[in-house]
C-alpha cells in the first residue's frame, strides 16, 4: 500500500514550545501537578482552557432578589458564609441543611434536604461563595435558595476580603478552571491556575505561533490566534470571549478535517485496487432464494456498493444500519460479487460470539450456494484451526469469518480482494491495518449498528463514503418499551411466564457476571440460580457470559435457537449479533447502569420476527445513593437525572438515529464512539452537538484547500502547513488506514 504522506517532509522542526519554567509563580512541585495533567509548556497551559465563566455584570444583590422571584431564570449571589446548620423538619422529621450568606445589603438562606452528611463538612465561616439558584419565598416570606449550585470564589478577587464595590460594579468575567485536590495542594485551584495562566500570556507570543493563513481568517470573520487565547481566559466582554471560542473552535474542527481531507486523496488518488465485474451469478442466486423481500433501502445500497467495486479505486464506505435492518444480507451479497471474482473475503467480529453467530448465519444463507464459509476464532482446537489455515493459504476458503485471530501473523490470505468489518468502532487504528495489509489495497465496508448522528460521522468517518439503510423489513413490529421499578419485579415475572405459555421465549441480561467489590450489582451467577430456583422452576433456563469456553457459549444458543431453553440469562456478551426470531422479551435488569447504546443495542435482540415484542428497563435509581456515598450530592443528582434520561429515551422512541442524538448529547463523542482509537485527535473546546454549522463550514475550507494547493506551498499556507506537520502528522499517518 502506498504510505507517502500528501505533504511531503519538511525541515521544520517542532513549534518551540517554551517550558514551564518560565512561567512566573510555577516552581518545581507545581511543575510536576502539571505535568500529571498533560501540561508540559506554555502552549500546553494556554490551551487549558476554562469549563466556565463568573460573569460580575449579572450577579444580584440580595436585597434586590425579590425582584427576581417568578422570573423563570437563575441567579447569582456573592457573599461570604455568615452561618450553618442542622436542623429536623419537625413535620417530616427529615434533616436539612441551612447555609446563610451574606453580602452588604443583607442575609439569604440556602437549604438542603439531601446529602447533609456531605454539605455540613463543605463549607467554612468567612468563605467567599457564588451561590445560583431560582429565587423562591419560604413561608415567612423571605427569598431563599433550595439546592443551589455554588462555586468557591476564594480566588474571584485578588484580595483576601473582598471589595463590594468592585464586585458588583464592574464587567469583568472571571473564568473557572477545573482542578482536583491534588492541584490545590500546590495552590493550583482555580485562583491558581487564574494567576499562572496570566503570567502565561505575557509569553504567548513566542509561545504560540499563528496557525491559520490570513484569507482564512478573514473570510470567516476569525481573530488572530494571540488575540483568541488572551480572551478565552480573560475576555474583556462576552462578544469577546465569544470571537475566542469561534476561532479556537475553528482551529480544531479545521484541522481535522484537513486530515480526512488528505486521507481521502490518499485512497481515491494515490491507491489503485481491485475493479470487479459486478454481475454475479452467486449473488443472483441467493437473491432469488431469500424468503423475504430487500427493502428500498436495501438496494439501493447494493447498487452503492455495486458503483464502488465496479471502480478502479479501493472501496471504503461505512454501512450504517439500526439494528435489524439487514445489514448482513447486503454485505453477503457484496462478498459473493468478490468470490465469484476471484478473491477472499475477511468478516472480522469484535468478538468471538458474534463472529460464531455471523459464521452461522452466512452458513445458512449459503447452504445451497457453492461457496466455502470458514470461520477463525482464538479458542479453536489445533487440528481445526490448522485446516482453516491451510484452506486461507490455498484460496478454498472463500470467506472467512472471524475475530482479531483474522489478523495474526500466520494467517496468510491466498488472494484477498474484500474486507468487510463489523461495528468498526471497536476496533483499534492499527488492528485494522493489519488486516487491511493482508491484501492488496482491498475493498473495504464497515458495517455498524451504531447509528452516527451526521455530525460525528463528518468528523470520524469524514474521508468515508457512507450508505444508510434507514428502512426496517415490513413485518417488524416495533417493539413496547417499558420502565418497572424493583417494586414491579413480580408482575414482570408473571408476564414473562404468559409469553412463555404462548410458546415464547425470553432474554434476562445483567451488568456483570460475578460479584465486585467495587460495584455492588447482581450477579448473573447468582441470579441465574435463584430465578430457576425460586421464579420460574417449572421452565428451562440458561446461562451466558462471556467467559464460557467457545463450545459451552456454542450449545447454550444452539439450545436457545431450538426451543428447549425458555429464558436465556445473560450479560451483555448478547449485546449483539444474536439471532432468535422466536425470543420476544427482553429484560434488562439495573437498566440505569447500562449506556444508552448499549441498551439499544441489547433491545435489539427482540423483535427479529413477526410476533410483538417487550423490552422491559428495570430500574433502580436509589443504586447511586448507595453507591457514591462521599461525593457531591450535586454530582450524584445529576448521574440519577442523565440515567433517566436514557431510559426515558428508550421508552419515547426506537429509531437509533434519534437515540444516537441523545446518546451523544449525554455523553460526548469521546465516550460515544471511540474517537480516542480511531486516530482522531480529541477536541478541548469543539461540541459536535452544538457546532454543526462550524463542522460543515471547516470542512468546506479544507477540502478546498486541498484541492486547490495540495502541498501547501503557497507561501499564505506556510502557517498550516506548518502546524499540521506539528501537530497532525501522526493522526494522518493512522488515518490512511481508516
Amino acid at each position: 500500500m502506498n504510505r507517502t504522506s500528501p505533504i511531503k517532509s519538511t525541515s521544520y522542526q517542532k513549534q518551540s514550545d517554551h517550558p514551564l519554567q518560565y512561567v512566573k509563580g510555577i516552581g518545581p512541585k507545581r511543575s510536576a501537578a502539571l505535568q500529571e495533567l498533560g501540561i508540559h509548556s506554555i502552549r500546553d497551559l494556554l490551551y487549558y482552557f476554562p469549563f466556565d465563566y463568573l460573569d460580575r455584570s449579572s450577579i444580584v444583590a440580595i436585597k434586590d432578589l425579590p425582584k427576581h422571584v417568578d422570573s423563570g431564570k437563575p441567579v447569582t449571589v456573592i457573599g461570604q458564609v455568615y452561618r450553618q446548620e442542622v436542623r429536623r423538619s419537625r413535620r417530616t422529621k427529615r434533616m436539612i441543611f441551612f447555609l446563610t450568606i451574606k453580602d452588604q445589603t443583607g442575609y439569604l438562606s440556602c437549604v438542603w434536604f439531601e446529602g447533609i452528611q456531605w454539605y455540613k463538612d463543605a463549607f467554612e465561616v468567612g468563605e467567599l461563595l457564588a451561590v445560583s439558584s431560582y429565587a423562591d419565598f419560604d413561608k415567612l416570606g423571605r427569598v431563599q435558595f433550595t439546592h443551589p449550585e455554588f462555586d468557591r470564589l476564594k480566588g474571584a478577587m485578588e484580595e483576601d476580603e473582598p471589595d463590594w464595590g468592585k464586585l458588583f460594579n464592574t464587567g469583568a468575567i472571571i473564568p473557572k478552571y477545573r482542578s482536583s485536590s491534588e492541584l490545590g495542594k500546590v495552590g493550583l485551584d482555580s485562583r491558581g491556575f487564574r494567576r499562572i495562566i496570566r503570567n502565561a500570556l505575557k509569553h504567548s507570543a513566542r509561545a504560540v505561533e499563528e496557525t491559520l493563513s490570513e484569507d482564512i481568517r478573514t473570510r470567516n470573520r476569525l481573530p488572530e490566534l494571540s488575540v483568541a487565547l488572551q480572551n478565552i481566559h480573560f475576555p474583556a466582554d462576552a462578544h469577546a470571549l465569544s470571537l475566542a471560542r469561534q476561532r479556537l473552535k475553528f482551529d480544531e474542527l479545521f484541522f481535522l478535517q484537513l486530515m480526512l481531507a488528505y486521507r481521502k486523496q490518499v485512497v481515491d488518488g494515490a491507491v489503485k485496487g481491485i475493479t470487479y465485474t459486478v454481475e454475479s451469478k452467486l449473488a443472483r442466486q441467493l437473491a432469488d432464494s431469500l424468503p423475504f423481500t430487500l427493502t428500498h433501502a436495501q438496494r439501493k445500497v447494493i447498487n452503492e456498493i455495486a458503483d464502488d467495486m465496479k471502480q478502479s479505486k479501493p472501496m471504503n464506505r461505512l454501512l450504517q444500519g439500526d439494528v435489524g435492518s439487514g445489514k448482513t444480507i447486503v454485505a453477503l451479497l457484496a462478498m459473493l460479487v468478490a468470490v465469484e471474482n476471484g478473491y477472499q473475503v475477511a468478516f472480522m467480529a469484535p468478538t468471538e460470539i458474534l463472529a460464531e453467530q455471523h459464521f452461522r448465519t452466512l452458513a445458512a444463507y449459503l447452504n445451497n450456494v457453492p461457496v466455502n464459509v470458514r470461520l477463525l476464532v482464538g479458542a479453536q482446537k489445533k487440528k481445526l484451526r490448522e485446516d482453516v489455515l491451510e484452506d486461507i493459504r490455498s484460496g478454498r476458503g472463500h470467506i472467512i469469518v472471524g475475530t482479531h485471530a483474522v489478523i495474526e501473523e500466520q494467517v496468510a490470505f491466498a488472494k484477498l480482494g474484500l474486507v468487510v468489518i463489523d461495528e468498526q468502532h471497536r476496533f483499534g487504528v492499527m488492528q485494522r491495518a493489519l488486516l487491511r495489509e493482508k491484501g492488496m489495497n482491498p475493498d473495504v465496508l464497515v458495517m455498524t449498528a451504531t447509528p452516527i448522528p451526521r455530525t460525528l460521522a463528518l468528523t470520524v468517518y469524514g474521508d468515508l463514503d457512507v450508505s444508510v439503510i434507514d428502512e426496517m423489513p415490513a413485518h417488524r413490529k416495533p417493539i413496547k418499551t417499558a420502565i418497572r421499578l424493583e417494586n414491579q419485579k413480580q408482575k414482570v415475572y408473571d408476564f414473562v411466564k404468559e409469553e412463555i405459555r404462548r410458546g415464547r421465549q425470553a432474554y434476562i441480561v445483567f451488568p456483570l457476571i460475578e460479584e465486585s467489590e467495587k460495584v455492588d450489582l447482581k450477579a448473573a451467577t447468582v441470579e441465574f440460580e435463584q430465578l430457576q430456583a425460586e421464579v420460574f422452576p417449572e421452565l428451562t433456563l440458561g446461562l451466558l457470559h462471556g467467559r464460557m469456553k467457545s463450545e459451552q457459549k456454542e450449545k447454550i444458543m444452539l439450545d436457545f435457537k431450538a426451543g428447549t431453553i425458555h429464558v436465556l440469562v445473560a450479560t451483555t456478551v448478547i449485546e449483539v449479533g444474536i439471532d432468535i426470531p422466536n425470543a420476544t422479551i427482553m429484560i434488562i435488569e439495573n437498566a440505569e447502569r447500562f449506556g444508552l447504546s448499549q441498551l439499544h443495542q441489547l433491545r435489539g435482540r427482540v423483535g427479529r420476527g413477526a410476533d410483538q415484542s417487550y423490552c422491559i428497563l428495570t430500574a433502580n435509581y436509589g443504586w447511586f445513593d448507595k453507591h457514591h456515598k462521599g461525593l457531591d450530592p450535586g454530582e450524584v443528582k445529576q448521574e440519577k437525572d442523565v440515567a433517566r434520561k436514557r431510559l426515558e429515551t428508550m421508552v419515547a422512541t426506537t429509531d437509533g438515529f434519534k437515540i444516537a442524538e441523545v446518546d451523544l448529547e449525554l455523553r460526548g463523542p469521546g465516550e460515544f464512539f471511540g474517537t480516542r482509537q480511531s486516530g482522531v485527535p480529541a477536541f478541548k473546546i469543539a461540541n459536535l452537538i452544538e457546532d454543526s454549522a462550524l463542522i460543515t463550514l471547516s470542512r468546506k475550507e479544507a477540502f478546498a484547500l486541498v484541492a486547490n494547493d495540495p502541498q501547501l506551498r503557497a507561501a499564505s499556507h506556510a502557517p498550516i502547513r506548518k502546524h499540521f506537520e506539528e501537530q497532525y502528522k501522526e493522526a494522518l499517518e493512522l488515518g490512511k488506514i481508516g
